[in-house]
């Protein structure tokens, strides 16, 4: 048994979908944090810096708990423009249709916050995405689906846009969201092993 409470700060089934293929089974409390605010940082510190909001909001609202939070944020970087989540579908379907056959960056902060002694670790990690030539045909499949909404950049790679990205340079898990890796690094600064994290199993 886990030997300390993971809780992911994050509504995304893709992250909370890395942690328990990795053997840890965290609980989900959504931070409700707006993205914005960050565009005059450079993107990897605006990404690290919405990791450890979304974190934070979920530590205050659990008030004392002993427990290990994780927060994190991604963004795609091409052109040298950020790219979030698209408001609406017009604006994925303009972003996807320029990127085609071309190379972007995702980035992905993380914070993770023990709860007990009020530490906090932070990182990111970048990952080169290349994209593929899909046909107006095939994006305007995809963009029915309504995945491109949820996900930062309009793609992920566990999902209906998979065929669509030829491969990455880098951790997959940063285009997923969350990046186990990285976490483990975390830990380490916290003085956590990541194994006492796992779950029976």
């Amino acid at each position: 048994m886990p030997t300390r409470r993971l809780i992911l700060a994050s509504a995304s089934p893709a992250r909370l979908s890395v942690l328990r293929a990795a053997g840890f089974d965290p609980e989900v409390v959504v931070s409700d944090v707006p993205e914005d605010g960050v565009d005059h940082l450079p993107v990897s510190d605006a990404a690290v810096a919405l990791a450890v909001c979304k974190a934070q909001a979920v530590v205050d609202r659990l008030g004392a708990v002993d427990a290990l939070v994780v927060g994190c944020d991604s963004m795609l970087s091409i052109d040298d423009a950020r790219r979030g989540k698209p408001a609406s579908v017009d604006q994925a379907r303009a972003w996807l249709r320029v990127w085609r056959g071309r190379s972007g960056t995702l980035v992905t902060g993380q914070c993770v916050v023990d709860t007990t002694t009020g530490r906090q670790a932070t990182g990111v990690v970048e990952t080169e995405v290349r994209y593929g030539d899909p046909s107006d045909a095939e994006l305007e499949a995809y963009l029915a689906t309504g995945e491109a909404l949820q996900v930062a950049g309009a793609f992920t790679l566990d999902g209906y846009s998979a065929p669509f990205v030829d491969g990455v340079t880098g951790d997959p898990g940063g285009v997923l969201g969350l990046s186990l890796p990285l976490l483990r690094q975390l830990l380490r600064k916290l003085d956590i092993a990541i194994t006492d994290l796992w779950a029976a199993p």
